[in-house]
């Protein structure tokens, strides 16, 4: 059976789209659906058919659209959201972990820093409990800020806790910088900085 008798049988042209030899197939097998001869003779037709086209592909006999040949170059992965900065590149980790906060996320925490660091700078020489709830009240700011970002707050806790930490720290090793200020209220600014950087540059 030649493979013109075999687009004859199901009723098509030698150039009939693979859309087309598919449909025919479907529609002459549900005509016959009670003769299992034909049926069978349909399907044999069919897979003659794609095993032609197959071979003509193979040889260069038929042109394939660049699109069905090449998919992966048509494909350009588009990102969801374009975020500049830190994120752009690194480990999975780290861009959950970095924020690029608008305008207003760093006006809002640097306002409440600033105020309280001049709190702490003007009451906490007379008033060491100024200082003191000036620091609880920065570790707050910094908590709620995190908190208020993706709604997580065990994690906003671990990142205040781990700012907080790293404060007193730096602040510690840095006090030969506090000239005019003592070493409690020096410690406290740089424990403000470390703060306003968490609350406004993680997440």
């Amino acid at each position: 059976m030649s493979d013109l008798s075999h687009y004859q049988q199901l009723g098509l042209t030698e150039d009939a789209s693979f859309d087309e030899i598919q449909a025919a197939k479907e529609r002459l097998k549900q005509q016959h659906s009670g003769d299992q001869k034909v049926i069978e003779n349909i399907e044999a037709a069919y897979d003659s058919i794609l095993m032609d086209r197959l071979r003509l592909r193979q040889e260069g006999k038929i042109k394939v659209p660049e699109r069905i040949r090449f998919p992966e170059k048509q494909t350009k992965k588009v990102p969801d959201s374009f975020t500049p900065g830190l994120t752009e590149k690194g480990p999975v980790w780290l861009q959950k972990l970095i924020d690029t906060p608008s305008q207003a996320d760093i006006l809002w925490p640097t306002g409440i820093y600033v105020v309280l660091g001049a709190i702490s700078i003007y009451s906490g020489v007379s008033q060491p409990s100024i200082l003191q709830l000036a620091l609880a009240l920065g570790v707050g700011g910094c908590l709620y800020f995190l908190n208020r970002k993706e709604n997580k707050f065990g994690r906003a806790v671990l990142l205040t806790v781990g700012g907080l930490i790293l404060g007193l720290i730096l602040g510690g090793i840095l006090t030969a910088l506090a000239t005019g200020l003592s070493t409690e209220i020096f410690i406290t600014l740089v424990t403000f900085l470390v703060l306003w950087m968490v609350s406004c540059f993680l997440r």
